[in-house]
């Protein structure tokens, strides 16, 4: 399996039509169209549904083309960083964060890098701990923010100095927006829209005294911004961080606090024995400087 072959694929799903695919790549079509049959032969599976007006991609083809975009945009990340100039620090810095108010920490270092380095470029990737992780992991991101609990043990990290707090973002007109402060019985019978992160159960659940299995979960979210809407809607109260959704003015949500306060700290990840790039080593050295 080529990586030009993976190149094709990608823009024949992309433009869903060999013939335009064919076009933006410069290439035949008869040549596309082999290529593509060898490389359903090669996997001995279909990958395409041939349509009288568009080409669509099975079970399979989806799975491929996730995993190609993954390929692809590593290869080019090496590429990148391995022909970057030595005396110019220039390239990508690839950095992926939950939701969270320290992100800000984040911002004012890539500021102040900005300012000193402009030619470096930034790319953020928004997810929980497990879509952070599993993206260092492939190495498709630099450094991750994660936001506890999350397991950090095969990763070097430095922690950030600053934390978030648990609450419950609700609308305006909601029976416990009366209320100034959450408590665990308020959570007992109402319907919850909670992140999907694997690690937050366990600590909502010590919160709450009871398991976290037996509350009435109607929805899980990865971005908050999304369960936000759910919960204009009215369709249940969202455990959330703080900050992340403007609940000022015209806004018809709030957010309330838990009692007993509920707070995590926050930390910064990359793999151990890293090979950075040089701009992702000016990073790190401007980051430690800046907490130091």
């Amino acid at each position: 399996m080529e990586l030009r072959v993976l190149r094709y694929f990608l823009a024949v799903a992309k433009e869903e039509s060999i013939t335009a695919a064919s076009e933006t790549l410069h290439v035949t079509q008869p040549t596309l169209s082999r290529q593509l049959m060898e490389l359903e032969e090669e996997f001995g599976k279909k990958l395409f549904i041939r349509g009288n007006r568009k080409i669509t991609l099975t079970d399979e083809g989806i799975l491929l083309r996730k995993r190609a975009e993954e390929i692809v945009e590593l290869v080019e990340k090496t590429e990148t960083e391995i022909t970057a100039s030595d005396e110019i620090i220039n390239g990508d810095i690839y950095i992926g964060g939950g939701e969270t108010d320290a992100m800000r920490i984040i911002a004012h270092i890539v500021k102040k890098l900005q300012e000193k380095y402009p030619q470096v470029k930034y790319h953020l990737f928004s997810g929980n701990a497990d879509d952070v992780t599993e993206r260092l992991d492939r190495g498709l991101l630099d450094f991750g923010v994660v936001i506890e609990p999350a397991n950090i043990q095969k990763y070097d990290y430095l922690k950030l100095p600053a934390t978030d707090t648990w609450g419950v973002l609700m609308r305006k007109d909601s029976p416990l927006a009366q209320n100034t402060v959450i408590k665990p019985k308020d959570l007992h019978n109402i319907p919850l829209l909670c992140s999907r992160q694997s690690m937050v159960g366990k600590g909502i659940s010590q919160w709450i005294g009871k398991d976290f299995e037996k509350l009435d979960i109607v929805a899980t979210y990865n971005l908050v911004y999304n369960a936000s809407l759910m919960v204009e809607e009215g369709i249940g109260y969202a455990l959330s961080l703080d900050k992340l959704v403007n609940t000022t003015g015209n806004s018809a949500l709030c957010f309330k606090p838990l009692e007993p306060k509920l707070e995590v700290g926050l930390n910064i990840v990359w793999k151990k024995s890293q090979v950075f790039s040089k701009a992702a080593k000016k990073f790190l050295e401007m980051l430690k400087s800046e907490l130091n």
